[in-house]
């Protein structure tokens, strides 16, 4: 990690996080799939229940509301247990990501493992940030456009009285949409505090939202090309499956090539899918972690910190310091903790 105790530029941490990316492919991917392995297996039982012959073509009421129970009731049991399974795959990567930029040797298992005790935190962590980011915005949102459109509605001073409140309707998601981008990047390093400092989920956000500071800009163009790259890669699934699928259907004799045609299509579709789901999805969150490494040399001194430690000049000690039980610390350098718990006693954590 010596060779990077230093800030740097955009194109430096994409750099970074490809060439870590590359060299731990199959660790990132593995912990990546565990969602979608998830999804998969929970859906097995879902498919199953409306393929039951007596099920799925049946006609009477009766049948019909077991129908909608049954997708209830799954529906009610998939979404927590994939959310839980997302969090706990991010924070696996963060993890891993963690290990690797420090130099460590780490497998798909140990970081796993290393952030089980601590899912619940996470899992919350997870779900804070969305009602934070996007809930809170949006139900205040609500909370404004619901009147305008209900005087649109019932307005009855003509043309220009309901375009003025269609015009104010529009300002006010757009402000929305834009709050709810800030928030985002506000929060995007979140994650790897809560997994590097072992903090709250509620520390987590505030110490994000003061390290994000300064680096908002770099994160949203991270994303857009995040955005771009899974673009150009479901445009090309796409692209093939209709390309496949054409050929597949002038190839074969009437219905056989037809099915033929939809099965390759489907497998292509879902190639595209697990492109984007399990391909692409480490390469954010290792950025992140980047990023999160970069703003703390800029704010707090991590690199000469980390070198102290390094020299032997400091000692990390047992125990925090009193008085210390929110992480935060009194002066330039009170106290050196290791790597994984630094930033509980730094100048910027206050």
């Amino acid at each position: 990690m010596n060779e990077i105790l230093r800030p740097s530029a955009l194109g430096e941490i994409l750099d970074r996080t490809f060439q870590i990316y590359r060299n731990n492919f199959w660790r990132f991917v593995g912990i990546a799939a565990l969602p979608l392995v998830v999804a998969f297996l929970l859906g097995i039982p879902a498919v199953a229940i409306f393929a039951i012959p007596g099920i799925a073509g049946g006609r009477a009421d009766p049948v019909t509301m077991v129908r909608g129970i049954a997708f209830v009731l799954a529906y009610i049991i998939f979404l927590p247990l994939y959310l839980g399974a997302y969090s706990f795959s991010i924070a696996g990567i963060t993890q891993a990501t963690v290990s690797v930029h420090r130099g460590e040797k780490t497998t798909i298992r140990a970081a796993l493992k290393s952030v089980w005790p601590r899912f619940w935190t996470y899992l919350w962590y997870f779900l804070l940030q969305v009602i934070m980011a996007c809930l809170v915005p949006m139900c205040a949102a609500g909370v404004v456009i619901g009147p305008l459109i209900y005087l649109i509605s019932r307005s009855g001073a003509g043309l220009g009285t309901g375009f003025a409140l269609g015009f104010l309707v529009f300002v006010v998601g757009a402000v929305t949409i834009g709050v709810i981008a800030w928030l985002v990047l506000s929060f995007a390093v979140g994650m790897a505090v809560c997994v590097v400092e072992k903090k709250t989920a509620w520390q987590s956000l505030k110490r994000s939202w003061s390290l994000s500071k300064g680096t908002r800009g770099r994160i949203f163009v991270l994303y857009l090309l995040i955005l771009a790259l899974s673009f150009v890669v479901l445009m090309i699934t796409y692209f093939l499956a209709a390309v496949i699928a054409v050929a597949a259907a002038f190839i074969g004799r009437g219905s056989t090539g037809a099915v033929i045609a939809v099965i390759v299509a489907a497998i292509v579709y879902v190639a595209g899918i697990i492109g984007t789901q399990i391909i692409l999805a480490p390469v954010p969150w290792i950025a992140l972690v980047l990023f999160y490494y970069d703003q703390r040399i800029r704010k707090e001194g991590y690199d000469i910190e980390w070198m102290m430690q390094q020299a032997g000049l400091a000692q990390p000690p047992s125990t925090a310091p009193p008085g210390d039980s929110a992480g935060g610390g009194t002066g330039v350098f009170p106290t050196v903790t290791p790597p994984d718990t630094l930033g509980a006693d730094t100048v910027g954590d206050r």
